[in-house]
């Protein structure tokens, strides 16, 4: 019987989704609103079809978050199509190293100084909030990876780099809680945790997408070989990133997204002229596909095409799952009313200083800094980091003054956000629009 109410409820939720989808572009909300409402009602506040107490299925818990992160890295590493060499990516960067750096600096400081936290949960608390989420944020992000615009692209980028950058400050908060081994003067986490793991991470899912990429382009545009199974590439280039890169001591996280945005840039140069049956035959034809996986004009495009496409399938299949079991989670969460102030404090007052601070002398308009400073999601990544401290043994009592905070913020961005982003985006475009007709 609850198998058959499971197959009920789910059926029902991923129907309507399916057929509201459209309409809900236009409103003032979120999937991931509904998804939280929906996980709310099926958690012990409900109906109690769902129990995920955060203390008692923290290792279950941290694997779901760590998949959905994982395939939302890669999904947004496959959108950014803009250079490396480009400027545009400044923004984003100085948005990863000093605004989520004063991010957490500020956090800890409002910890230690309001909620009387010690330095190393404080720090730990200001890494779990700090990362913005590429899960949720998919309606400010870059569509296509043509799309060059500025708010967009520095989003977007902004939330794949972050969510393996907040990691060394994750280490340094379990290290000062004596939690993980920084070295004596902290050389190890400086070494280690900081320049190797964010370097090999980088560097080891940079090259894996790079050579797997051109390995298939090559293999189908030069031999017609290595047809159809994208979804196999998708699936296997990311566990082979987060693979490598863990058992090299370095950062999955960033792996991913670097495999993701490395096969991206994959491009063959025609060796012959195009096929002409990729001109002449229908495209709904099985022959037309593999026409065009392995012609050589073609065969990147159709390759990341194929990725994109199933990656971004399985994004929204993760954000149901795991939005669904955070709105149940919010059952377990006893935030103080004294407290409140501090999620009101990160929104309002955190991210639009540290932004501010991060984006000094950058070439960003008005609106565009003011987006930037509103749209700072949390969300998947904050959930995976603070199930990662507690399976790292992280003290009860702590734990649940943590998993309150996390939760709560989680939940008070998916609502604040959701009703916001349609709105504001639709707003900024049309100025934007009106300032392009003067």
């Amino acid at each position: 019987m609850t198998f058959a109410i499971w197959a009920l409820i789910i059926g029902a939720l991923l129907t309507t989704m399916a057929l509201s989808g459209t309409s809900l572009k236009r409103l003032p909300l979120s999937t991931a609103m509904l998804y939280l409402a929906a996980g709310y009602g099926l958690g012990p506040a409900g109906w109690a079809l769902m129990a995920p107490d955060p203390l008692h299925y923290s290792v279950i818990l941290e694997r779901v978050a760590e998949v959905a992160v994982l395939v939302s890295l890669f999904a947004v590493g496959l959108k950014l199509g803009l250079p490396l060499s480009d400027k545009g990516w400044r923004l984003p960067v100085r948005l990863v190293v000093v605004s989520m750096t004063i991010t957490v600096a500020l956090i800890a400081v409002i910890a230690m100084l309001g909620l009387g936290f010690s330095l190393g949960a404080a720090i730990l608390l200001g890494a779990i909030l700090a990362p913005t989420d590429p899960v949720l944020a998919s309606d400010i992000q870059v569509v296509e990876a043509s799309d060059r615009d500025r708010l967009r692209f520095s989003l977007t980028a902004e939330g794949g780099l972050n969510d393996g950058a907040a990691f060394p400050f994750v280490m340094l908060g379990l290290g000062l809680l004596g939690l993980h081994d920084m070295g004596t003067g902290g050389w190890r986490w400086l070494a280690v945790d900081v320049l190797w793991a964010i370097a090999g991470g980088l560097l080891i899912g940079g090259a894996l997408g790079t050579l797997i990429g051109r390995l298939v382009v090559y293999l189908r545009s030069r031999h017609q070989e290595s047809v159809g199974f994208d979804e196999f590439l998708a699936l296997g280039l990311i566990a082979l990133a987060y693979g490598l890169a863990l058992l090299s001591h370095t950062y999955g996280f960033l792996a991913v997204f670097a495999a993701g945005l490395a096969l991206q840039r994959v491009k063959e140069q025609p060796g012959r002229e195009s096929n002409p049956a990729v001109r002449e035959m229908g495209l709904q034809s099985r022959e037309a596909h593999e026409a065009l996986a392995t012609d050589s004009a073609y065969a990147s495009a159709y390759m990341m095409q194929a990725v994109r496409g199933f990656n971004e399938q399985l994004e929204r299949i993760a954000e149901v799952a795991i939005v669904l079991v955070v709105g149940a989670m919010l059952s377990y969460t006893y935030l103080h009313a004294s407290a409140v102030w501090f999620v009101l404090l990160l929104l309002l007052v955190v991210r639009p200083v540290s932004v501010w601070l991060g984006l000094l002398g950058a070439p960003v308009s008005r609106d565009q800094r003011k987006l930037i400073s509103w749209f700072g999601i949390r969300g998947i990544g904050s959930i995976y980091y603070l199930m990662y401290a507690i399976n790292h043994g992280l003290p009860c009592s702590l734990a649940q003054e943590i998993i309150a905070l996390t939760l709560t913020m989680v939940a008070v961005s998916i609502v604040l956000h959701g009703v916001s982003v349609t709105p504001l985006m639709n707003l900024s475009a049309r100025r934007k629009e009106r300032r392009g007709a003067r």
